[in-house]
This record gives C-alpha cells, sequence and structure tokens, in this order.
C-alpha cells in the first residue's frame, strides 16, 4: 500500500459522533503504592509528553475505577495523545477517546488524526476537554457508503509497520558493522611529537570589544566548537589561523579539543596546537576525539588538570603504519568510514519518516 496520503477523497466527521469522550477518575500519587513486582501491576499515566505518558507502575489492588485497554488517553493542557493496550489509571485532568471496539492498527491512525488535529489549539490557558473537542470535525477516509473505512486505517498502519521495521532492521545493521579497532600496535605519542604547542592569547571575554566583531573567541566550552563569541580584532594581536586546535587545559569541560573553522583568539587555559606538518581535517578530527577521551580518563578538573603535563608527561595511543610512524591516511580513512555510516543512518530514519 502507497505510505503518501491522498486526502482529497475524506470526508469530515464529528468527532463526538464517532466516539465517547470519557473523564478518567483523577488518583493522586499520595493516594497510591508504586509497584516493583511484575504482576499486580497497573501503569499510572500522567500529562506527560514522554513515554506514553507512563509515570510508573502501581499495585492494582483497591482502584476502583480503572480505563479500558485499547483506548487513547489525553491530557487537557498538554494535548499529547496514547494508545494505551493495557488496562491504567490516571493522574487529574486526563480523559480518554473510547477505541474498545476498533483494531489496534486503526486505533493508531485514529490516534495521529487526533494529534494533528488538536495538539496545536490547545494550551495550560485553553485546555483540550472533552467539551471543546466533542464537536470539532476530523477527516477521515471513507468506503463507498461514505462511511469511516476502519479497514484502511488498519491496513494503511500496518504498510507502515511493516516498511518501518524494514528501516529499522537496515539501521541495526549499519550499527552492527563494527568500527572497533584494534589499537594493541598503536604507539604512544606526546603532543608535542605532532604540534607546536602554543600558550595561545589569553584574553578574558569581559575585557574584549564587539563594536565589529569578526574573530571567534575560544573559551574553555565544550560546545560550539568552543567558541563562546565573536569579537573585535585586537591590535597587536594577530588572530590564530583557522585550521588549528584548541584545547581546554582544566574547568568543567577539560579536555575539549575542537578544530577551528575561523581565524580565533583564546582565553585563559585554552592553548593552540599547531600542526607541525600538513594533516588532513578528517584525520585532525581522529586526534581531536582521542585527546579528549585521553584527558576525560585520566584527568580531573579541579583536581589533577592538564596544565602541568600537556609539555611533559600526557600521552595519546595513536595508529602506526609498518615503519612505525603516524598513520595519517588510517585515521582519515577512519572518520571518513564513520561519516558516510551516518548519512547512511541519518538516510534511513529520513526513509522511515516520509
Amino acid at each position: 500500500m502507497e505510505t503518501k496520503l491522498n486526502i482529497r477523497e475524506w470526508k469530515e466527521f464529528i468527532v463526538g459522533d464517532l466516539f465517547n469522550l470519557i473523564n478518567s477518575t483523577a488518583y493522586h500519587k499520595k493516594d497510591i503504592t508504586e509497584s516493583e513486582e511484575n504482576d499486580n501491576k497497573i501503569a499510572y499515566i500522567t500529562r506527560s509528553k514522554f513515554n506514553n505518558g507512563l509515570n510508573m507502575y502501581v499495585k492494582k489492588e483497591d482502584l476502583l475505577n480503572v480505563n479500558p485497554k485499547n483506548t487513547i488517553s489525553f491530557g487537557a493542557e498538554n494535548a499529547n495523545f496514547f494508545f494505551q493496550e493495557e488496562e491504567y489509571i490516571t493522574g487529574n485532568k486526563m480523559y480518554y477517546v473510547d477505541t474498545q471496539n476498533l483494531k489496534p492498527h486503526t486505533i493508531l491512525f485514529i490516534k495521529t488524526i487526533f494529534e494533528k488535529g488538536f495538539s496545536d489549539n490547545y494550551s495550560f490557558s485553553d485546555g483540550m476537554i472533552p467539551e471543546r473537542i466533542r464537536n470539532k470535525k476530523i477527516k477521515l477516509p471513507v468506503d463507498e457508503k461514505g462511511n469511516p473505512d476502519w479497514n484502511y486505517m488498519e491496513q494503511y498502519m500496518k504498510s507502515i509497520e511493516k516498511k518501518s521495521l524494514i528501516y529499522l532492521k537496515n539501521l541495526n545493521k549499519s550499527s552492527n558493522q563494527s568500527n572497533k579497532m584494534n589499537i594493541t600496535e598503536w604507539k604512544p605519542f606526546h603532543l608535542y611529537d605532532i604540534f607546536n604547542i602554543d600558550p595561545g592569547t589569553k584574553m578574558d571575554k569581559v575585557a574584549m570589544k564587539f563594536n565589529n566583531p569578526t574573530i571567534n573567541f575560544v573559551g574553555r566550552s565544550g560546545t560550539n566548537n568552543g567558541v563562546t563569541a565573536i569579537v573585535d580584532e585586537v591590535d597587536g594581536y594577530k588572530p590564530y589561523k583557522a585550521g588549528n586546535l584548541t584545547l581546554a587545559l582544566g574547568g568543567a569541560y577539560l579536555g575539549s579539543c575542537f578544530i577551528q573553522e575561523k581565524d580565533f583568539y583564546t582565553s585563559q587555559n585554552v592553548i593552540v596546537l599547531i600542526p607541525k606538518i600538513n594533516i588532513s581535517f578528517n584525520a585532525k578530527k581522529f586526534i581531536c576525539s582521542v585527546i579528549f577521551k585521553e584527558g576525560n580518563t585520566h584527568y580531573k578538573a579541579f583536581i589533577n588538570e592538564l596544565n602541568r603535563h600537556i609539555d611533559t608527561d600526557f600521552t595519546i595511543m595513536l595508529p602506526i603504519d609498518e615503519f612505525g610512524n603516524l598513520d595519517y591516511k588510517y585515521m582519515d580513512e577512519y572518520i571518513k568510514n564513520i561519516y558516510n555510516n551516518i548519512k547512511k543512518k541519518i538516510k534511513t530514519l529520513q526513509n522511515i519518516t516520509k
């Protein structure tokens, strides 16, 4: 079955004509007991956007009003709909669409229609309660008599499920393709074997000017490539060139190592690694990852930082060729392979959502 929907022939139906919308009994946490048992437990559904609304499992005894399975739960304030395959109870301001007479795949179709139709139209100040949506209209596929085509909905969702399982299988297969390294033949290198280690400009961001910002300012950060601001060029201080690496020696982001894509200055405790020979971008990326891993594994922020080790005993393990030299080609190809696998996985995920 074609998974792209043509809704031109669909028909509008009033929600209340098709479904009963039920106010769910509210159970408060102080009145229920969390269950750690495998048996005699029931789902406690609350106004959450995550995990199918599941807050926890509670003990089933002494619960008087249990919602039936194969219904669609929703909350007044976040307008999220969830298909509940088993019996459940709910917290405050929760409701359900009675879809017990429909097959599971059909219920999933209806759930999606409700999400598309109502989720963007209600908020905390305009809660989505049954009284407000009973008279609303939704569009559904119809059969030759003009009635909702429940069979079409079921078969459509089954085709989506089948397609998704195929793509997920391919995704898992690509994820299982081993990128594990055999490092038994690798060799330790000091950073000064590969780079000229420069102390950086050691500037304070608060002292920088921002009238004509053109230069990246790299600080002790683990995000945005370490760039914390874009600043004016400072007279008498030539910025470092793009393509060099920066490394945070201390602080919460100790070991953060990045290839800088634009000319830059550095803050205190951030050094610059200038390659002694021409190294490809991918090989630099490989080395950055190894530096970060080593820094986070054997050093600790504010206690045993990299400052006093970087020029002396800080070493990283790297692959070598048959002559015992750094194998930059291997590093380059390894990162290329990583990128290619990621692209394939992204494409697979995009195909699932089409």
